[in-house]
C-alpha cells in the first residue's frame, strides 16, 4: 500500500471515530443530567410519607367533639413527620446535586481535553472528503486549516467536523429522550 492509500484509509476512519466520540459525550451527559433530574425517593422517604398518612387517616377519623385533643394532636405529630421529610428532601437534593455535579464536571473535563487532542492530532491534516459540488458555497470553511480542495473534494477540516458532529448529535440527542 502507498502512503496515500495510508493516508485516505486513515481519514475514511477519522470522521466516524471523532463523530462518534462526540456522540458519546452528549449522551453520557444528558444521562447523568436526566439522573439529577429525577434522583429516585429512599426507603427512609417512602416511610415517613406512610406515616405522615396513617397519622393524618387515623386524625380524620376522630370526629367527635370528645376526641378533638386526640385528632390534634395526631394532626401535630403528621406536621412534624412532615417538616422532618421536608429537611430529609433538602438534604438528600443537596448531596444529590453535589455528587452529578461532581461527575458534570469531570464529564466536561475530559470531553475538553479530547476535543484538545483531536483538535492537535488533526491540525493540519484533513479528517474526511466532500465531494465539492455537494459543499458549493461552504468549501473554503469547511477547508479551513487543510489546504482546501485536491482533485474536486473538499478536505475537511478538524473544528469545522467538530462543529458540524457537535451539532448533529445535540440534535439526536434532543429526538431520543
Amino acid at each position: 500500500m502507498g502512503e496515500e492509500e495510508i493516508l485516505e484509509q486513515r481519514r475514511s476512519l477519522a470522521a466516524p471515530l471523532i463523530f462518534f466520540v462526540v456522540i458519546v459525550f452528549h449522551f453520557a451527559t444528558k444521562w447523568l443530567q436526566d439522573l439529577k433530574k429525577g434522583a429516585s425517593n429512599t426507603d427512609k422517604e417512602i416511610q415517613l410519607r406512610g406515616e405522615i398518612k396513617q397519622l393524618l387517616k387515623e386524625a380524620a377519623s376522630f370526629s367527635q367533639p370528645s376526641t378533638f385533643a386526640q385528632a390534634a394532636k395526631l394532626r401535630r405529630s403528621a406536621a412534624a413527620k412532615e417538616k422532618e421529610l421536608a429537611n430529609y428532601q433538602a438534604q438528600r437534593c443537596k448531596e444529590v446535586k453535589l455528587s452529578y455535579d461532581l461527575y458534570l464536571k469531570v464529564l466536561f473535563i475530559l470531553k475538553v481535553v479530547t476535543y484538545g487532542v483531536l483538535v492537535f492530532r488533526f491540525w493540519r491534516s484533513s479528517v474526511a472528503s466532500v465531494s465539492q459540488q455537494l459543499v458549493q458555497p461552504f468549501g473554503n470553511v469547511l477547508s479551513w486549516k487543510t489546504g482546501g480542495s485536491l482533485n474536486n473534494d473538499v478536505m475537511v477540516g478538524i473544528i469545522p467536523w467538530l462543529i458540524l458532529c457537535t451539532r448533529v448529535s445535540k440534535f439526536v440527542c434532543r429526538l431520543v429522550k
